[in-house]
């Protein structure tokens, strides 16, 4: 039985912890998810584009008491594709 490719976008340590997150609270902002992540800001940021480009994650910018708020929330795509993730891992644990 042959094993199924991981996708590249989300087999990154740091967007799949962002995609973890996301499936959790379906959407966060830029702060919170740099916290729970412990990556810096300029990591995080390229990263979430990356995500926002295959269109896993939806990403607003509003502006909150003056303040920019970046917030990212998970797509039904990017739902799909952390699923069929996780069951690709499952299956390469259970060989």
């Amino acid at each position: 039985m042959a094993f199924t490719d991981l996708d590249p976008i989300l087999h990154s340590q740091l967007r799949l912890a962002v995609m973890s997150l996301l499936i959790g609270v379906k959407e966060a902002d830029f702060t919170f998810i740099r916290e729970k992540t412990g990556a810096t800001a300029g990591n995080l940021s390229v990263q979430i584009q990356k995500l926002k480009e295959v269109s896993y994650i939806e990403v607003t910018k509003q502006f909150k008491d003056n303040y920019p708020l970046t917030v990212c929330k998970i797509t039904t795509k990017g739902i799909a594709a952390f699923e069929a993730y996780v069951r690709a891992l499952q299956a390469y644990i259970n060989k």
